[in-house]
């Protein structure tokens, strides 16, 4: 007697389902760990700095109780106005210092600018040579008729005799001195000044340039500027005020100033 054959079911055994499914989610498992292991060096590098820099749990207590509670000491306790004071100085001391600083280099900017007044008389350059103070330190104005002809940026000779004493002046202060070059609003358009930007600064350095040479100073004192027409003293209207702007500054900087 032949028996019935049975219905095979089409498609994959049904076991084969379920293994595939294992594998699948194998698969993905290591996926993921693979991912997690690969970390980026450089963002690890600023989260870890950002850590290093930042005090992130000084608001205690937090909701994880310490692990030794007598061992924390709130330091502003001891406090009694119950103000905490982050820095060494607070607020008071620091406005005081400041105020003190600045009291005692006014008074220093009073004493060199009197010394140099009574240099100018004694050495007769008063008529020639002006002197002011500043905020930033003591100015020494020399108008161009004394230093240099029309248009030009070599000294002239009648210049160094002033140019010496003026270096005997700063032989005796240790301050770093900026040298400006000023000119008026007249445009000038040569082969070797293509505007007035390069003829202040070009006098300028023939300033510095005769000064170290002839006094033997260290170069790194010195600090050259062109400042072309932008910083006029009157108004440009006239040949006389004309003549007043193209005049070279002799800054002697206050010592607390630091501008190596």
């Amino acid at each position: 007697m032949k028996r019935p054959n049975k219905k095979q079911p089409k498609g994959a055994p049904r076991w084969m389902t379920t293994y595939s499914d294992m594998i699948t989610l194998i698969l993905v498992f290591f996926i993921l760990l693979f991912s997690m292991s690969q970390i980026d060096i450089v963002k690890f590098q600023a989260v870890a700095e950002s850590f290093r820099n930042r005090v992130i749990f000084d608001n205690y207590p937090s909701s994880v109780p310490l692990e030794n509670p007598s061992d924390y000491h709130d330091v502003r306790q001891d406090d009694p106005t119950g103000h905490f004071k982050d820095n060494i100085f607070d607020s008071d001391d620091e406005e005081e210092f400041d105020n003190d600083q600045i009291d005692e280099d006014m008074d220093s900017l009073d004493e060199l600018l009197a010394e140099i007044e009574r240099f100018l008389r004694e050495e007769g350059l008063q008529d020639v040579i002006s002197a002011n103070r500043t905020d930033q330190g003591v100015v020494l104005i020399l108008q161009e008729r004394i230093l240099f002809d029309s248009g030009q940026a070599l000294l002239k000779s009648s210049a160094e005799p002033f140019l010496d004493k003026i270096g005997i002046l700063l032989s005796n202060i240790p301050n770093t001195i900026r040298v400006e070059g000023h000119t008026d609003n007249r445009p000038i358009s040569t082969l070797q000044f293509p505007s007035n930007w390069e003829l202040s600064a070009a006098r300028a350095s023939s300033v510095i340039r005769y000064i170290i040479n002839a006094n033997d100073f260290e170069e790194d004192r010195f600090i050259a500027v062109g400042y072309g027409d932008t910083r006029p003293i009157v108004e440009n209207d006239s040949p006389e005020n004309w003549s007043r702007n193209r005049r070279v500054e002799i800054v002697i900087l206050e010592l607390s100033q630091d501008f190596n």
